[in-house]
């Protein structure tokens, strides 16, 4: 089986178009029909079904699908560490989630590289599935992020509680049934939180996956949002974002999580790790300033 092949097959999946496909590839699209029937019939599966409204995963490509882009990640990271210099004695492959790498995840970028000056780093920005897809694979061995690991193969480090806070340019602003209210996803538990705390007010018109676009949102359009304490305090320092008063605030855990078996011959990365967390730690354990 090529790899090539199996790139191929993600690019139709991802551009849902053999044309589109080709374009990504920069090949033809009858290289990309011969690779896509190649892979089809060394596997003994239809993987794509073709249309003229375009291409979509069959019941088999959707299984197949995820294996393909470990095996595929997994190639390009052997490339890119076959190629590094001599000189480099350590590669370690970060996961971060996207909310969390400038309040977590350039620490423990800078002190991964203070320990070990020979590290060669690559960072990789995901969810916390496609983070735990990472560690279970081997792509990743360290992550940071909003959910534990119950793989016994991975240590998980609880660094601390972030706070979400209510937060709107309008210091007014009401704390329930806000019309212009902005729903931020941040887990299941805050989810359950959440609809606890706010029982009887509506569903919100506009929701975000992360807390830094829902904030920009607020300063264009106004309304209110739960956003880390972290990513509001400089803006509530400069009194163009407030706190509401009375809103409940919520807490989410977060997460150091490390691949024990890539990970098992770097003896430095215990003190390494306890340098990191105590950073993190302070940096995300604010509590909200009396207003």
């Amino acid at each position: 089986m090529k790899i090539s092949n199996l790139q191929t097959f993600l690019a139709v999946i991802q551009t849902g178009s053999l044309s589109r496909a080709a374009d990504r590839l920069n090949v033809t699209q009858s290289t990309v029909t011969a690779r896509l029937q190649a892979l089809e019939d060394s596997l003994g599966q239809r993987l794509v079904n073709r249309q003229k409204s375009g291409a979509t995963a069959t019941a088999a490509g959707l299984r197949l699908r995820r294996y393909a882009e470990a095996m595929s990640g997994l190639w390009d990271q052997a490339r890119q560490e076959v190629a590094l210099p001599a000189d480099i004695g350590v590669i370690c492959n970060l996961g971060c989630d996207s909310d969390l790498w400038t309040a977590a995840g350039v620490h423990l970028f800078d002190v991964l590289r203070a320990h070990q000056p020979d590290i060669a780093i690559s960072v990789w920005e995901g969810n916390a599935a496609e983070t735990a897809g990472w560690l279970d694979s081997g792509l990743v061995d360290i992550a940071l992020g909003y959910a534990p690991s119950a793989a016994l193969s991975q240590t998980t480090i609880r660094l601390a509680d972030e706070a979400l806070v209510l937060v709107s340019p309008d210091a007014d602003r009401p704390v329930t049934f806000d019309p212009e209210y902005v729903f931020v996803e941040a887990g299941a538990e805050f989810a359950r939180e959440h609809t606890a705390a706010y029982a009887n007010a509506d569903t919100a018109n506009i929701s975000f996956n992360r807390a830094e676009w829902a904030l920009s949102h607020l300063r264009s359009h106004g309304g209110s949002a739960y956003i880390p304490l972290r990513l509001a305090a400089p803006l509530l320092a400069a009194r163009s974002l407030f706190i509401l008063p009375g809103a409940p605030v919520f807490h989410r855990p977060v997460y150091l999580l490390v691949n024990n078996a890539t990970t098992s011959g770097w003896t430095w990365l215990a003190a390494a790790l306890d340098n990191a967390g105590a950073q993190i730690s302070d940096g995300l354990a604010a509590t909200p300033a009396k207003e």
